[in-house]
Formats: C-alpha cells, sequence, structure tokens
C-alpha cells in the first residue's frame, strides 16, 4: 500500500512572505515523504473559526504565525509546557483521538540554534541580558529559565511591558528601562536581540558594548542582514557571535517529525538554501 499523502500549512495573515514551505519543501524531498506543506491565510475575523474546526481543514498540521498564536492556543485541546506558559501555539496537529494539540516551538528554536552553533553556550553562564519585550521575547525568557539561567535582565523601551514579562515568569526575572542597559551589561554572561532593530528597513540598534564582559556571547534573532551591527560590533570586540537564521529553522523541526514521522536536520544546505531565496549575504 503507498504512503498516505499528508498536509501541513503555514497559518497567519498574511502569510505570502512566510519561508516555511520552503524549508519544509526541502525536508519532504530530501526524506522522499509523500506530503506537501503550503500557505494558509487566514483573516484574522476568521481564525477563531478555523482553529476550533482545524479538523474539517484537510491539514494534518500547520504552523502558526502572527496574528494567530494567541487564538490558536485558546481552541486547542490540549497545550504543551510552553505553549500553556506562554499562552501562544505556533505548531499545531491532531492527535489519534481527533484532538487539536499546540506546542510553541520558539524558543526551542532558540535553543537549537545556539547548540547547534556554539556548542556548551550554557555551561557555567547564569546571566542574561534580552532586549525587547514582544512574542520573541517571552519564547526566549522561557528557554532561558528552562537552561537554569538565575538571572534573565529584560530591557525595553516600553517598560510596563518588560514588566509584564517579570510578572508572568517571576523569579529570576527584572526589568529594566533602556536608560539602565550600561548597567546590567556589565555582568551579563549572554546578550539577546530580541526586537526587529538592525533588520533591514528598520531603524538601527544603537547600543554600546563597551560594559559587556570579554566571555559574553552575543546573539541577535534578526536574519536579514545576516551579520546585524550588533553582532559586527560584538565580533570586533573578540565576543562569541550567532545569527538568527537558525532561530527560525530550528524551531521547524519538531512539527515536521510531528506531522511527517521523521526528524530532520538542519544542515548547511538547508541554511544556504533560505539564505539564497532572502537574497541575504554574510
Amino acid at each position: 500500500m503507498s504512503e498516505a499523502f499528508r498536509k501541513a500549512a503555514i497559518t497567519g495573515h498574511p502569510v505570502a512572505h512566510s519561508r516555511s514551505p520552503l524549508v519544509h519543501g526541502y525536508w519532504l524531498k530530501k526524506h522522499r515523504i509523500s506530503g506537501s506543506y503550503e500557505r494558509v491565510d487566514v483573516a484574522p475575523e476568521q481564525a477563531g473559526d478555523f482553529f476550533r474546526n482545524f479538523a474539517r481543514s484537510g491539514l494534518n498540521g500547520a504552523n502558526v504565525t502572527v496574528p494567530h498564536k494567541e487564538v490558536a492556543a485558546g481552541s486547542c485541546d490540549w497545550l504543551d509546557e510552553a505553549a500553556e506558559a506562554m499562552g501562544a501555539a505556533n505548531t499545531l496537529w491532531l492527535d489519534e483521538d481527533g484532538r487539536l494539540c499546540g506546542a510553541n516551538t520558539d524558543g526551542l528554536g532558540f535553543l537549537g540554534n545556539l547548540d547547534q552553533l556554539a556548542p556548551g553556550w550554557d555551561v557555567s553562564r547564569e546571566s542574561a541580558v534580552v532586549l525587547g519585550a514582544g512574542g520573541a521575547a517571552r519564547a526566549i525568557v522561557w528557554a532561558l529559565l528552562s537552561r537554569n539561567f538565575t538571572a534573565v535582565h529584560i530591557v525595553n523601551r516600553t517598560y510596563e511591558k518588560a514588566i509584564a514579562l517579570v510578572e508572568e515568569f517571576g523569579s529570576g526575572t527584572v526589568a529594566y528601562t533602556w536608560d539602565k542597559l550600561g548597567t546590567v551589561l556589565g555582568e551579563a554572561d549572554l546578550l539577546v536581540n530580541t526586537t526587529a532593530l538592525g533588520m533591514t528597513g528598520k531603524a538601527p540598534l544603537e547600543i554600546d558594548l563597551q560594559p559587556l564582559p570579554e566571555g559574553a556571547l552575543v546573539t541577535d534573532i534578526v536574519y536579514a542582514p545576516l551579520e546585524t551591527d550588533l553582532l559586527k560590533q560584538a565580533a570586533q570586540r573578540g565576543h562569541q557571535t550567532v545569527d538568527g537564521l537558525g532561530m527560525l529553522l530550528h524551531q521547524a523541526v519538531p512539527g515536521f517529525e510531528r506531522w511527517f514521522g521523521v526528524r530532520p536536520e538542519v544542515d548547511d544546505d538547508l541554511r544556504n538554501l533560505v539564505l539564497a531565496d532572502l537574497g541575504v549575504t554574510a
């Protein structure tokens, strides 16, 4: 009997820009799997009905992007620990009983990227500075706490948003206004930019890394350009750096495994394929 054809998709609004079909298409071809991965644009006013009735969509599973991650989580019958903690799901699947299950793999994507490109990065590291307080910051704070960082400093221009994250995660997190960044950097083992500052077409991230200890690791979730000004400045000071493309790729791994039964690898060919499509150069 031939293998059953399985369908997954990226859902959100808009989704025309998503590179997820390129990533999953690469893995489907590499592993010779009978399946497809498409784009399904779901208008905001239709999102609730779409996710509540996901079993009728014809999809075996889906990724969820903005602005539907919270709606998707609220429509699930079961959530993993990360999605429960964040109130947002980016990966959906139907279990054997037809229940809609949800996970949040953004934090796992962040960890997977650092594990691959900076092995041992979390050994003997205790203090992290996270720039930003949006959805990506929430996922990364969760990820750092899961790796037993004892102090996660959240620095944001809108202080109230940083406070909101501290209220969510509690012990081990502290909120700061942007003008306190220089002081906070002085004891950081890890610096993470989760904002869009420094992205192509966005305002620059203006930051003085002088207070940052020599052994600190610097990473940026921005991947266009691949080497942001933050990473360039950090590298010039001798810091180890990790770009943001791997987070995009690694967060896709658990979903593919759920839907298609094979755990794929993030390899150089995939990175180069996505970089070429983005027109990004190091």
